[in-house]
């Protein structure tokens, strides 16, 4: 467990970079942003994601590394958004805009180290493609939940999707590292 939770946090680190440098060139300009967009836009991640795994031709040159950090940044945002609220205009400056992202990915490392326990590290033997077709059952379930106007009869609700979201985009980030190295 002490490797998973090192090696969490080294691909936490590559998103969180990312996410600053994309406040250093657009503001909190995503706070717009409802809930459902935010969803589309993880959703055309993971799309992206499972046709590089099943096409043999790509055309665009960026690989499945960046839409899961994609994945990992657009799901903080929406977990920012259902904390905060939607607004008009942008409204955070760099150093609020990483203290939330760095506390929802507190919240979501731990829950990662809780079912990580219970599970037996179970993700290790997954394939990055299952991972994969996970974010899009969870991005499903998602957009039925935002259709239902937020209401679940027996379910979780939608910021422990996006938490689990999250988590699996980590682990795949972790497969594709190892793979590379």
């Amino acid at each position: 467990m002490a490797k998973t939770s090192k090696q969490y946090s080294e691909q936490v680190e590559k998103c969180r970079e990312l996410f600053i440098n994309k406040m250093h060139d657009y503001g909190s300009a995503w706070r717009i942003l409802r809930l459902p967009s935010l969803t589309d836009q993880i959703f055309i991640k993971a799309q992206r994601i499972r046709g590089l795994q099943e096409n043999k031709e790509q055309k665009i040159a960026e690989g499945q590394t960046s839409e899961f950090i994609g994945i990992v940044n657009y799901s903080i945002m929406a977990l920012i958004q259902l904390e905060k609220g939607v607004v008009d205009q942008p409204d955070l400056l760099v150093d609020e805009a990483v203290k939330l992202y760095d506390k929802h990915i507190a919240e979501t490392k731990q829950l990662m180290m809780d079912k990580n326990h219970d599970y037996g590290e179970a993700w290790r033997d997954m394939r990055v493609s299952s991972l994969t077709d996970l974010i899009l059952q969870k991005l499903l379930r998602v957009k039925q939940i935002e259709n239902n106007s937020g209401k679940t009869l027996v379910s979780e609700g939608i910021d422990a999707n996006y938490q689990d979201m999250i988590n699996y985009a980590i682990f795949a980030l972790i497969h594709l590292n190892e793979n590379e190295e």
